[in-house]
């Protein structure tokens, strides 16, 4: 890899204050503290398991709930994530991933075609886990993909445990976007027809 694929955001609003580092090529490593632990768990296990390493300071008005912190954390996360890919010269673009977690299954696909977009549906059994709200899930995640510029297909073919679902969400969608980040030197520009995604 002769360019390092990296990227440093920050965002500061009267809600919140966030600054996200983020490298495509890593380890698997994450330092992160939102104030939401359950978050932190899941943004862990985003870095861990898509082989990413990130960094994150993030400050959120959490005495009025967990809103803002965890949607501008996913606008934040997105552009960093849409600045590392740069151009996507010998990118996959496409990326895909079926993931059980015990009792329930979920589909991840993702395309980083500049076309912004959004299909979830996945329907928790529980209005919460821990201090986040389940509905926090589908707002990250469409907050990504607008910010990242990606067409992004969140599915839980198999319900269950509310914590399992979200999980599996959260590990197939950085196995997705490993595949889609990874580099194939067959591709000589852009994966796409019309010379420039």
């Amino acid at each position: 890899m002769s360019e390092e694929r990296r990227a440093r955001v920050a965002r500061k609003t009267k809600e919140t204050d966030i600054t996200i580092d983020f490298k495509i090529d890593g380890s698997g490593n994450c330092q992160v503290n939102s104030g939401i632990g359950f978050f932190d768990h899941m943004l862990d296990a985003f870095t861990r398991h898509g082989l990413f390493d990130m960094t994150a300071e993030i400050r959120g008005d959490l005495q009025v709930d967990c809103h803002h912190t965890i949607e501008d954390t996913g606008i934040v996360l997105g552009n960093a994530i849409k600045k590392a890919c740069g151009s996507k010269k010998s990118m996959k673009r496409y990326g895909s991933c079926i993931l059980p977690m015990d009792e329930t299954l979920v589909l991840v696909a993702v395309d980083l075609c500049n076309r912004p977009y959004l299909s979830f549906e996945a329907d928790f059994p529980t209005e919460k886990i821990g201090y986040m709200d389940t509905e926090m899930v589908k707002e990250f995640f469409y907050a990504i993909s607008y910010s990242a510029a990606m067409n992004l297909h969140i599915k839980v073919l198999t319900p269950g445990n509310s914590h399992h679902m979200c999980e599996a969400i959260f590990k197939a969608f950085a196995k997705a976007l490993d595949q889609a980040t990874t580099i194939d030197p067959r591709i000589a520009d852009t994966m796409t027809t019309k010379g420039s995604i």
